[in-house]
C-alpha cells in the first residue's frame, strides 16, 4: 500500500478542496450555507472516499463512490455558476480540476479490472 497523499489523485483532490473553500467562502450568505456547504461535504467525503480507496483491499467501491462525489461536486458548481456566484475565469479553473480527479478516478477503476 502506498502512502496516500502520494497518490496524484489526493494531492489533486486536496488542491481542489483548498480552492473550493477558497470559493465558497465568497458565496452570497444566502448560498454559503446551503449550496456551499454541499459542495464542501461531497468533497470532503470524495477525499476520504479516495483514502479508503488506497487503503483498502477492495477499491472498487470506494472509488465508485469517489467518482459519485465528484459528479455531485460538478453539477453543484455548475449550479453555483448559474446563480452567479462564481466568475467565469475561477469556474474554469475548478471545472479543470474537477475533471483532472474525474480521469484520474476513472483510469484508477479501470486499472482494478
Amino acid at each position: 500500500m502506498t502512502i496516500y497523499s502520494h497518490l496524484p489523485v489526493y494531492k489533486a483532490s486536496y488542491d481542489l478542496i483548498l480552492e473550493l473553500f477558497k470559493v465558497i467562502k465568497e458565496f452570497n450568505k444566502e448560498y454559503k450555507y446551503t449550496l456551499g456547504e454541499s459542495i464542501k461535504k461531497e468533497a470532503m467525503e470524495m477525499i476520504t472516499d479516495i483514502y479508503r480507496a488506497n487503503a483498502s483491499f477492495s477499491k472498487k467501491p470506494h472509488i465508485e463512490k469517489a467518482r459519485e462525489k465528484i459528479e455531485t461536486i460538478r453539477m453543484f458548481f455548475r449550479l453555483a455558476r448559474d446563480l452567479r456566484q462564481v466568475g467565469l475565469k475561477r469556474f474554469v479553473d475548478i471545472n479543470e480540476k474537477i475533471e483532472n480527479i474525474s480521469k484520474q478516478l476513472s483510469a484508477w477503476q479501470r486499472s482494478q479490472k
